[in-house]
């Protein structure tokens, strides 16, 4: 564990106003009156922040989460949104009552634009450096996908962003009193990550996943398969779906909220509790039927070998 990054000592007046519920009571009265979000809402439409637990935040939108975990040292964001979404984003949190300027690092899930492409924007608002695997750093830095990625030809580009850190797997963040574990889970997209914390509300405390993307999406040419052509890509795709399912995890959110169901769980809409200790373990089995579905159907439709003379 590294502490990270420098330069986190505030003044006391800060720490106190820090320490305060910047929200407690704003967000019993933003909950009682929040956006209810449809259960597959488009990706930028506005979505109340609310408190998930303890120091942990929804700021995303609707369609996209974006996560904010505070302390009286600094903040940790997890994902952007679109561009759009990134500057709902970055009013949300205004809206909390915290301050941009205070948070510390920004890391994401993975490196496709409806995720990182407010990041551009966010990192100039804040200041924050960036963090991600190889090859999401290379990535974020070009502001467009290579043919690594199984969608690569069905994503739009982004803005570069300029500050980007390297992280390595299964490295740990540290900002103040919050720790975040990176879990890498290659698959969706090669540089993607799940990440895993503790949040405490009082003596309450749950271990919090970020679980990536899991699903095999990719373009028409594309062959998950074809290992020929991505060496070991199968192999490292069911490797991060047993990492998913093995990890501790009470309240499970993924980068589209729909994935777990998420306004099921919180918000005015709200009729199913919002942890669920087997959630992770059930959403990584979801994702390797649905793995194994593709592979079969594209062994179905490959074309028949010739037969030697």
């Amino acid at each position: 564990m590294k502490p990270f990054p420098p330069g986190v000592y505030l003044s006391a007046a800060f720490l106190l106003l820090s320490a305060l519920p910047a929200g407690r009571a704003w967000a019993d009265e933003a909950a009682a009156g929040a956006t209810t979000c449809p259960a597959e809402p488009r990706w930028d439409d506005p979505a109340t922040p609310l408190r998930l637990h303890g120091n942990t935040w929804f700021v995303g939108t609707c369609g996209i989460s974006a996560l904010l975990i505070t302390s009286p040292q600094g903040h940790v964001l997890i994902d952007s949104g679109t561009a759009a979404g990134g500057r709902q984003v970055l009013a949300n949190i205004r809206a909390l009552g915290f301050r941009p300027e205070d948070v510390r690092a920004i890391v994401i899930s993975h490196e496709h634009f409806d995720h990182v492409g407010g990041l551009a924007d966010l990192q100039r608002a804040t200041g924050a450096p960036v963090l991600a695997r190889e090859p999401a750093a290379s990535t974020l830095r070009h502001g467009a996908n290579d043919r690594s990625d199984p969608q690569f030809g069905q994503l739009k580009s982004f803005a570069p962003v300029a500050n980007v850190r390297t992280i390595g797997d299964e490295e740990t963040v540290t900002v103040g009193p919050l720790s975040l574990k990176s879990i890498p889970t290659p698959g969706h997209t090669p540089g993607a990550a799940s990440w895993t914390w503790r949040s405490c509300d009082g003596d309450e405390c749950r271990q919090f996943v970020y679980a990536d993307s899991l699903s095999a999406f990719s373009s028409d040419q594309y062959r998950f398969g074809d290992e020929q052509a991505h060496p070991g890509y199968v192999a490292a795709f069911r490797q991060a779906l047993d990492r998913v399912a093995a990890l501790d995890c009470d309240i499970l959110v993924t980068p589209h909220p729909s994935a777990s169901r998420l306004w099921s769980r919180v918000g005015p809409g709200a009729n199913e509790p919002l942890a669920n200790t087997h959630a992770c373990r059930d959403y990584a089995q979801s994702a390797r039927e649905r793995l194994d579905k593709r592979l079969a159907e594209e062994a179905a439709s490959a074309p028949a070998t010739a037969p030697r003379p």
